[in-house]
C-alpha cells in the first residue's frame, strides 16, 4: 500500500477475514471505495473468495506482534474481529493478549481508529459475573478502547443472517421441533440485528472523527424473547405455530449438548451461544446513528433480517457460513508430501477405476459431493460416524454446504474440511471429526486417451500412538463398503451425468 494521503480512499486491515463477518465484510469496504489487506494464519483460505484478486492478503496471528507490525504497515483503520472462542481453558488470556498486541501495534504504526465487533453485555450484571464468552469480549473491547488509538467497539446481541451460527441454530430449531422442552433461556429479551445492518456499521465506523473512542450499542427496532424469534420465523418460513414448553433444569451446558444434537451448531459453539443467551441482552443507546445514519427501513426488522437470510439460501448466496472460521480444537496440519514421511506410518486405502463419462461430468460429481447431496456411499455408515462424532464433542455431519455445487479452499463440508481444489482435477479434504490421529480423503479426476477418465480415490491417515492404529485397523475392513463403494457411485453417477446429455 502507498502513502496515506494520495485520496484513493481509506487503507483498512481486517482480521479474521475466513470468519463469518470478516468474509462479508472486505467485499463492502472494496465497494465503498477502501483498500483491503487481509491478515489470516493461512493465506491459501482466501484465495477463492470472489474479492481475492482485489485485496492484498498476508501472512499473520494477532498473537504475533511482529507479525502484526508488519501487517500494520500504512493502515488507516485496522478491523479487529477476532477471538479464541472455545479454543481452550485458557481462551480469555489469549483473547486479553492478542488485543494488548493489537493495540499496541495500532498506536506504534499510527493507525487512525480501530473497530472492533463485540458482544452486548447487560447493564445490571457485573463484568465478573458474565458467561466466560460475554466476559472476555467486553475485555477485548476496554483493551482497545485503552490502546490510545480511537477505537469503535460496536456491541451486538444475536446476528441474523443467512449462515450465521445464531440463525443457523434458530432455524434448526424451529424447523426440526413444532413441539420442543426448552431451556428456560428462550423466555430472555433479547434486541436481533440483521447482518446487513452490522456491515454498514462496521463499514460507516471508519470515517468517525478521531475524538470518537467510545462503545455502541448496535441492534434492530425489535425487542423480542427467545420463543418470540422462534414463532417468527415459523410465520415468516410458512410453518406451524410452534409448541415451546421452557424446562428451568436445562443448564447451560445441558442446554448446549441439547442444540449441538438437533441443529448443525456444535456444542463447543453453542455453549457460549446458550450462556449467553441466560441474560437480556438490549441496546440502551443508538447514538451509531449520529455517526452512521440509518436510512429509510434501517435497521432492518428482524422478520425482514429472517425474509433475506431464508432468501440467500434458497438462492445459494451464502457468502460466508459460521463454519467458515476453522473450529478450535480440530487438525489444520497439512497433508505432507510422501517424502516427508519415509520411515513413518501412513496409511493409505486407494481406489481407482475406469469411468464411462466425460472428465467434466466426473468432476461435477466429485465437486458436489457431500451436504444433501450425500457421500456416494453407504448412508447409514456415514450417519453413525458422524452421530459418533457429535457425541464426543466433534462436528459430525450436519455442517452440509456453503454452496451445493461449487466448493472454494477452506470451506467446511461436513466432518471435513476444503484444504485443496484443483478445478477439473483434484479435491482433497482434511477431516474434523475427532481422530486419534490426522486423515485426508482425496478425489482425483483424470483424462483418457480416448476422452474418457479415470478416477482415483485415496484416503490417508496418520495415526497418534497406539490408538491411532487400533483405530485403522479397527476400521480397515468396512473400507471396502465405504470407500470402495463411494468409489463406484461416483463412477456411475457420472456415467449416468454423461449417457442423460447424450441422450
Amino acid at each position: 500500500m502507498e502513502s496515506k494521503d494520495d485520496g484513493s480512499g481509506l487503507r483498512c486491515l481486517v482480521t479474521g477475514a475466513t470468519g463469518y463477518i470478516g468474509g462479508r465484510l472486505v467485499p463492502e469496504l472494496l465497494e465503498a471505495g477502501h483498500r483491503v489487506r487481509c491478515v489470516a494464519r493461512t493465506p491459501d483460505k482466501l484465495r477463492d473468495y470472489p474479492w481475492a484478486a482485489e485485496a492484498e492478503i498476508v501472512k499473520g496471528d494477532v498473537t504475533d506482534a511482529e507479525s502484526v507490525r508488519a501487517a500494520m504497515r500504512d493502515i488507516d483503520v485496522a478491523y479487529y474481529l477476532v477471538h479464541a472462542l472455545t479454543s481452550g481453558s485458557g481462551f480469555e488470556r489469549t483473547d486479553r493478549e492478542a488485543a494488548r498486541i493489537f493495540g499496541e501495534q495500532a498506536r506504534a504504526s499510527g493507525v487512525r481508529r480501530i473497530v472492533y465487533l463485540g458482544g452486548l453485555t447487560p447493564a445490571d450484571v457485573p463484568e465478573r459475573d458474565l458467561s466466560p464468552h460475554l466476559r472476555s469480549r467486553a475485555e477485548v473491547g476496554r483493551i482497545l478502547l485503552e490502546s490510545g488509538v480511537p477505537t469503535t467497539a460496536l456491541r451486538a446481541a444475536v446476528i441474523i443472517g443467512s449462515g450465521s451460527a445464531s440463525f443457523e441454530m434458530l432455524r434448526y430449531l424451529t424447523e426440526r421441533l413444532p413441539v420442543m422442552v426448552t431451556p428456560s433461556w428462550v423466555s430472555t429479551r433479547i434486541q436481533p440485528i440483521a447482518v446487513r445492518d452490522v456491515l454498514r456499521y462496521l463499514v460507516g465506523s471508519a470515517h468517525m472523527p478521531p475524538e470518537v473512542n467510545r462503545a455502541f450499542d448496535i441492534g434492530g427496532p425489535d425487542v423480542m424473547t427467545y420463543r418470540d424469534m422462534m414463532q417468527k420465523y415459523a410465520e415468516v418460513a410458512n410453518l406451524r405455530h410452534r409448541l415451546i414448553l421452557p424446562v428451568p433444569m436445562l443448564s447451560p451446558g445441558l442446554s448446549s449438548h441439547w442444540v449441538g444434537l438437533v441443529t448443525p451448531v456444535p456444542a463447543s459453539i453453542a455453549r457460549p451461544l446458550a450462556e449467553s443467551l441466560r441474560y437480556e441482552v438490549v441496546c440502551h443507546e443508538h447514538d451509531i446513528a449520529h455517526h452512521v445514519p440509518d436510512g429509510p427501513g434501517q435497521p432492518f426488522s428482524f422478520a425482514t433480517a429472517l425474509s433475506l437470510a431464508l432468501q440467500r439460501i434458497r438462492e445459494a448466496r451464502v457468502t460466508t457460513r459460521w463454519s467458515s472460521a476453522s473450529t478450535p480444537g480440530i487438525p489444520s496440519d497439512p497433508l505432507p508430501t510422501d517424502p516427508d514421511w519415509a520411515g513413518g506410518s501412513l496409511y493409505t486405502d486407494v481406489r481407482e477405476l475406469d469411468v464411462d463419462a466425460s472428465p467434466d461430468d466426473l468432476w461435477q460429481v466429485i465437486e458436489g459431493i457431500g451436504g444433501d447431496n450425500g457421500w456416494y456411499s453407504f448412508p447409514l455408515a456415514w450417519a453413525v460416524r458422524g452421530w459418533m462424532d457429535r457425541l464426543i464433542g466433534g462436528v459430525g455431519l450436519r455442517r452440509g454446504r456453503r454452496d451445493a455445487q461449487h466448493l472454494r479452499v477452506g470451506d467446511s463440508l461436513d466432518f471435513w474440511r476444503v484444504e485443496e481444489i484443483e478445478p477439473g482435477r483434484l479435491l482433497r479434504l482434511r477431516a474434523e471429526m475427532r481422530l486419534p490421529g490426522l486423515a485426508w480423503l482425496e478425489m482425483h479426476a483424470e483424462q483418457r486417451e480416448d476422452g474418457r477418465s479415470h478416477y482415483r480415490q485415496r484416503a490417508v491417515f496418520h495415526p497418534y500412538g497406539l490408538l491411532g492404529h487400533a483405530y485403522w485397523w479397527s476400521v480397515s475392513p468396512f473400507h471396502a463398503v465405504v470407500f470402495g463403494g463411494m468409489a463406484r457411485n461416483i463412477a456411475q453417477a457420472a456415467t449416468r451425468k454423461t449417457a442423460g446429455a447424450a441422450a
